[in-house]
């Protein structure tokens, strides 16, 4: 990579922040579109991301705006300059609560991403759109889910889901206009390497319900053999994205960057209660009652696990990636197992009861 503008939507969030981070390290420039209530947010992160990428901090710019705003918000100057200087667009920006209201999710997810097409298709020099979607544009469908395959009518557990799988049938149809590539990351998890995270959801509420009484809770594994929890670890996602920054390759597909061998939430309970007590669980709890106890009104309270986030733990879907393995093969990148860095997240969640 050399001589690239890259504009970033989602900037000062987690993934968007370690995503600069590993760009800044080929000495690009930066236009980030930041929302106002986080410029001071974004300019204490960016003098981080200078320091750590050994980068002049003269090759950063924060520009206020808001991608649900027309013109995402920007000055008349700012837009200019963006237009004519955006060489690389990647849109992070969006709402990811699955507890989301339906017009909140609509005004961010579907209505902000019709914003950032449409800047988009006004940009000269723009080689490469990256477009970062989920798995879980795949709803209530079963069974295996390829990265060629969008439009369904399984319906949606959520506004979350339903959001984005709009927002990514607008992206997707202006593929044939645009070099544009799609990213749909399944569960992001901590970093591989140093357990760090942005929040405690996904596999952390199965971590943090076993931390309230690791040498009881650890006899009976409320996971099953039928169903896998399909994580990945958020430096995995931002290697991923970095590498495919400009490969021609990857425009006009659609990529799931996931587990291609993903661990049953059976798997995933034992090793987490190897870390914590050193042995697994003796007692497997039928998945029908433990599904049938979390929905009850006093589980969120008990057991740390939100009635949102129960079906996710009992989702029979798994997602085919060989299109994704296929061009980060070439750049050396591959989705570590879970179990290869399990002991990094636990020992991390432990260390941190909660997050700043």
């Amino acid at each position: 990579m050399a001589n690239e503008t890259f504009f970033i939507t989602g900037f000062p969030g987690f993934i968007a922040s370690r995503l600069v981070r590993r760009l800044a390290e080929s000495g690009d420039r930066f236009l980030l579109l930041v929302q106002p209530a986080f410029i001071a947010q974004a300019g204490r992160e960016l003098e981080l991301v200078a320091q750590q990428s050994r980068t002049p901090r003269s090759n950063f710019e924060i520009l206020p705006g808001d991608i649900t705003e027309p013109e995402l918000g920007l000055t008349k100057n700012d837009l200019e300059r963006a237009r004519s200087e955006s060489t690389v667009l990647f849109h992070l920006a969006a709402i990811y609560d699955l507890a989301v209201q339906q017009d909140l999710a609509m005004r961010i997810n579907v209505g902000g991403t019709r914003n950032v097409n449409q800047f988009a298709q006004s940009l000269p020099a723009l080689r490469h759109y990256h477009y970062v979607s989920t798995c879980y544009v795949a709803g209530k469908r079963t069974g295996r889910i390829f990265e060629k395959e969008l439009r369904h009518e399984a319906g949606f557990r959520n506004y979350y889901e339903e959001t984005k799988y709009l927002a990514e049938i607008e992206v997707e149809d202006l593929k044939s206009q645009l070099p544009i590539t799609i990213h749909r990351p399944s569960v992001v998890c901590g970093d591989s390497r140093t357990g760090e995270t942005a929040k405690y959801d996904g596999i952390y509420y199965l971590i943090n319900y076993l931390l309230k009484w690791p040498s009881l809770l650890s006899n009976f594994n409320i996971g099953n053999d039928d169903v896998s929890l399909n994580l990945v670890p958020v430096d995995f996602v931002v290697a991923a994205m970095s590498a495919l920054a400009t490969d021609a390759n990857a425009i006009g597909t659609t990529l799931q960057l996931a587990d291609p061998n993903p661990l049953t939430t059976r798997e995933l309970f034992n090793l987490i209660a190897r870390r914590l007590v050193g042995k697994e669980a003796r007692i497997t709890v039928p998945a029908r009652l433990v599904e049938s106890s979390l929905m009850l009104p006093p589980s969120p309270a008990l057991s740390g696990l939100p009635h949102h986030g129960v079906p996710y733990f009992f989702l029979k879907q798994n997602y085919d990636t060989a299109e994704a393995r296929l061009l980060l093969t070439s750049h050396g990148v591959a989705c570590p197992s879970f179990s290869s860095y399990v002991n990094t997240i636990v020992d991390y969640a432990l260390n941190h009861p909660t997050l700043s």
